[in-house]
């Protein structure tokens, strides 16, 4: 117990040193994360489509020829960033590209290479989730959207795409809490985020299990509740769990049997057509054409 009080006097103490600084690095942190995860998505959708565009031997070769070399380079890309750690990714792109290029090309922007290594990396994962979620979907509905001349940009953008997009919901919400977490690998290019931020405080205090609590704390509320946003927006995709039936449509059974349900139809035993229609062949009886 004694040593729970000391913790929470070394955080007050750490708080109230660096408190603006854990601040500003959670900032950093979400909009790094929310920026990068859109435009991962982005990146990943793009090459999704990209590899169920459909194509057979009987298209033209150049086609073929395009298509495979597209689904070639895609390929490449995600297992190079899947297979590696973002650390590196970081140090590639933001230490590399002036090294390879004696400088020509380098990074002015701290933040330019930070959302530039992450999206690229949220990318490569959505990839392989977008193209997932395509395939899930019912081959079936693709003919009939076909069946009824549809273009299959028609059938991607109208039928197949809305359907993916809520199957990968959850995992568009995954790779946003890891970017979250994983954005702490951002210090290695001197990218000043939460991690970061504990860091400077560890070398100017020296209490570094005080701060790695305040770091825990903190990473774990900013998950949770974007969790519970997440589960939120997929429930409002969903919509409501009953519906109403429409009970009247004008363009249904046109040929004169269709009746309001208050009313029913002339085959109805509850309907005024039934009952008058009874009452006559008992007062005056069937004719022989209709015995």
């Amino acid at each position: 117990m004694e040593r729970l009080v000391q913790l929470g006097a070394d955080m007050a103490k750490l708080w109230d040193r660096c408190g603006g600084d854990y601040l500003n690095g959670i900032k950093n942190t979400l909009i790094l994360a929310l920026v990068a995860t859109i435009i991962g998505c982005l990146i990943g959708l793009v090459c999704g489509i990209l590899q169920t565009i459909p194509h057979t031997k009987n298209d033209p070769p150049v086609k073929r020829f395009f298509l495979a070399l597209i689904r070639a380079i895609v390929r490449v890309y995600v297992e190079v960033f899947r297979g590696t750690p973002m650390v590196l990714q970081a140090v590639f792109v933001y230490y590399g590209l002036p090294y390879f290029t004696n400088n020509a090309v380098k990074f002015d922007n701290i933040w330019l290479a930070a959302i530039l290594v992450v999206s690229i990396n949220t990318g490569a994962y959505m990839a392989e989730s977008v193209r997932g979620g395509i395939i899930s979907i019912d081959p079936g509905q693709t003919e009939g959207a076909k069946a009824i001349g549809m273009t299959h940009v028609q059938t991607m953008t109208c039928v197949i795409l809305p359907q993916a997009i809520r199957n990968i919901m959850p995992q568009i919400g995954n790779n946003f809490i890891i970017n979250v977490k994983d954005s702490s690998v951002m210090f290695i290019i001197s990218f000043t985020e939460f991690f970061a931020v504990h860091r400077a405080a560890v070398g100017q205090t020296y209490l570094y299990f005080p701060s790695a609590t305040i770091e825990m704390i903190g990473y774990l509320t900013m998950t949770l509740i974007a969790s519970f946003i997440l589960r939120w927006v997929e429930k409002k995709m969903d919509g409501n769990s009953d519906y109403e039936l429409v009970q009247e449509d004008s363009l249904t059974m046109t040929a004169g049997t269709y009746r309001h349900p208050n009313t029913g139809t002339p085959f109805d035993e509850h309907s005024k057509e039934y009952r008058d229609r009874v009452q006559q062949e008992l007062k005056h009886g069937r004719t022989r054409g209709e015995r």
